[in-house]
């Protein structure tokens, strides 16, 4: 794969570092020559320029590129190189790092960016994800600002123990991607019974959040039921009773 990385400050540098650990092809892009000395960086190719510049990105051969990563610390840029990309060079895929989570809201398809990485509310979602056992966590946004990668850790005593994957009536537009069990990951099929203790990765849209999370995570008031194949299934204070 062809990545062309905007930026090559640490963030940038460590992004580089890590496709080129798995083999891809990367060019980073930076104003500054002296980055290129101290990176350490080894099979990368590199072009010193501005990437706000359409001659820059041409000369980077921007429409060969199957990703560009804008990740400079400066937002105006990242918006800017997302916007050039797709309009003028087609790029397939663009992720734009977010500096100020007060620009959050501009990092959508409007400015071409197809992922947002904001930072400070990656680590903050990381955070609650460590502490918050029983609530949904989103950890990151997907498809410009549409759609959201979400964990939920079941607890020991939720209503969902016991039930499998099949059973349960997930809401439309959410899907249950993944199962981290005991430290090792799980394909989900229809027959896994959920345990106490799982973290369920799902894929959903943001309008959809709520409704996932009533169903994972219902107030007290609903906590007596919960639907199965169309019928609600009564639940004792042990957990589900399948």
């Amino acid at each position: 794969m062809k990545v062309v990385i905007v930026g090559a400050g640490s963030v940038g540098s460590s992004i580089a570092r890590e496709l080129l650990a798995n083999g891809h092809e990367i060019m980073l892009i930076d104003l500054k020559p002296e980055v290129i000395g101290r990176s350490g960086l080894r099979g990368a190719r590199w072009l010193v320029g501005d990437a706000c510049e359409l001659s820059t990105l041409q000369e980077a051969k921007l429409d060969e590129a199957d990703v560009v990563v804008s990740a400079s610390g400066d937002d105006k840029v990242n918006l800017v190189v997302s916007l050039l990309a797709k309009t003028e060079f087609g790029v397939g895929r663009t992720v734009g790092r977010v500096n100020n989570p007060k620009n959050d809201w501009m990092f959508n398809d409007s400015w071409g960016v197809d992922v947002a990485v904001n930072t400070p509310q990656l680590m903050t979602a990381l955070v609650e994800e460590a502490v918050e056992i029983g609530d949904l966590v989103r950890l990151l946004t997907l498809q410009t600002g549409v759609s959201s990668l979400v964990e939920f850790t079941v607890p020991h005593d939720s209503h969902i123990i016991g039930s499998t994957v099949g059973d349960i009536e997930w809401p439309d537009d959410s899907a249950l991607v993944a199962i981290l069990r005991d430290h090792a990951p799980i394909t989900p099929s229809r027959d896994d019974v959920i345990d106490g203790g799982d973290e369920l990765f799902f894929v959903t849209t943001i309008v959809a959040e709520d409704s996932l999370r009533a169903l994972l995570a219902p107030s007290a008031a609903d906590h007596g039921s919960v639907e199965v194949e169309g019928e609600y299934a009564d639940q004792s204070d042990d957990g589900f009773d399948g």
